[in-house]
């Protein structure tokens, strides 16, 4: 891994300090993106370091994601178990082994180094489909218990209103429902069990678990996980907690689903939501059909606007360079995404350049979205993104500076007179949305209601 940096000395520091304090007869890293893999590296083998026969163990929404294939030995002499997907079975089932109570073969979704019959070390995965996870419903509440809550820095972003909300402060994390009720959109991961199994735990249990963690550490504001919050579920939630009188702040990921009308919107405001994301993606009608994403822009306009006209935040996921579209399509896009903060549905967004996964219906099928995808060497160890050839060929590079500085003005509320044309490096063609699509959409809905 090279030299050790000046942070990674303090975080061995740091790690000597809290072994010695705590004497664990187990250490667990979780890693949930590919920039906390290195820093996790860095514990285990201080771990080893100072105590080589102490079992360390990862996991985490990278592992999950991108270590599906793993072959690699060497990040065994840093860790001792890799486990995928949910983490209570595997990790009781590990604990159970460690004290002697079960065999290294009842392990469940457990990475660990094994030998062939000459000798040669190679790593296995140790499946054990019998043992199943544990439901929603038992699954408790997060226990923050020896966290220095008061010491964690809020970064404060000025620039997206939602960035800040992610970073300015801490939540209290709860899950709604396991998994997407949806799971059909064609570059999500719906393959892996993290959005294909989907389970709920009920209005009820969750309260009681909201109840627990205010109780626990003093903070009544709320992140639910979910990778798309179900509609009933969250509405059956708000019920209860104004039926229970817990008064919370809370926000979530959603799809922006029609079930969401103005009363319903209402509803959740009153619960105390204050923000949701969802993705409005591509902002093409047939893109959003390509991508299997069951809504329409008519119909995110609608659900936006009537989460904003009752105080609720609304941040858009956006999204360029899907497969086959165009430089009009993405032009088109950006406009409706004009009309619409200029509307009032959203104040807070980011374009995402659309990148291919093995896991996607894209990266499995590619030949449906009229892609060709790329050979590439077979790793050893993280395997995820897939570049592929695209037959319609457009300056995705050039196309993003644009759409980045047209959001970044109109999210400050400014630049919404300019041409599209204004925004970009090099010409562009004009747009073929007509300037009053958005306003028509919500008149329509206004005057039939």
């Amino acid at each position: 891994m090279g030299e050790p940096s000046f942070t990674s000395g303090i975080l061995e520091q740091l790690v000597a300090l809290y072994l010695e304090e705590t004497q664990p007869s187990v250490v667990g890293l979780t890693v949930p993106f590919p920039g906390n893999m290195l820093g996790a590296l860095r514990i285990a083998q201080a771990c080893k370091n100072i105590n080589p026969d102490l079992p360390v163990v990862m996991g985490g929404g990278f592992v999950n994601t991108e270590l599906r294939a793993l072959k690699d030995t060497r990040v065994f002499e840093f860790v001792d178990f890799i486990c995928l997907d949910d983490g209570e079975r595997p990790l009781l089932t590990l604990l159970e082994y460690l004290k002697g109570e079960r065999e290294l073969d009842d392990l469940v979704r457990t990475y660990f180094l094994a030998e062939d019959e000459t000798g040669e070390p190679y790593v296995h995965l140790n499946e054990n489909a019998a043992l199943h996870d544990i439901p929603q419903t038992d699954v408790g509440a997060p226990i923050y218990d020896g966290l220095p809550l008061d010491d964690y820095l809020s970064l404060c972003e000025m620039l997206n209103p939602m960035h800040r909300i992610w970073s300015d402060g801490r939540w209290n994390k709860l899950t709604i429902a396991h998994g997407c009720y949806w799971r059909k959109c064609s570059f999500c991961d719906v393959s892996l069990d993290y959005i294909d199994r989907y389970d709920e735990a009920g209005a009820d249990i969750l309260v009681d678990r909201i109840e627990q963690l205010i109780e626990e550490t003093g903070q009544t504001g709320f992140h639910f996980v979910d990778e798309a919050a179900p509609p009933k579920a969250l509405f059956a939630l708000a019920r209860r907690l104004l039926e229970r009188g817990v008064v919370i702040s809370w926000w979530g990921n959603i799809r922006f689903e029609k079930t969401f009308t103005a009363e319903r919107c209402q509803l959740l405001a009153d619960s105390g939501c204050i923000a949701v994301s969802g993705g409005l993606e591509v902002a093409s009608d047939r893109l959003l059909k390509l991508m299997k994403k069951g809504v329409s822009v008519e119909q995110v306009a609608r659900v936006t606007k009537a989460f904003s006209d009752s105080g609720i935040l609304v941040h858009a996921y956006l999204m360029y360079g899907f497969p086959t579209q165009t430089e009009q399509e993405t032009l088109d896009a950006l406009e409706m995404v004009r009309q619409m903060m200029q509307e009032g549905c959203f104040q807070s967004a980011y374009w995402h350049r659309f990148a291919a996964t093995i896991h996607s219906p894209i990266g499995l099928n590619p030949e449906d979205y009229g892609i060709t995808l790329i050979e590439r060497p077979e790793t050893q160890f993280a395997e995820n993104d897939v570049d592929f050839i695209d037959p319609i060929k457009v300056d995705h590079e050039m196309l993003g500076e644009g759409l980045r500085k047209a959001l970044y003005n109109y999210m400050h509320g400014i630049g919404f007179e300019h041409s599209l044309d204004f925004w970009f490096p090099t010409p562009v063609s004009r747009t073929l949305m007509k300037k009053n699509l958005i306003a028509k959409a919500l008149n329509n809905v206004i005057v039939s209601a």
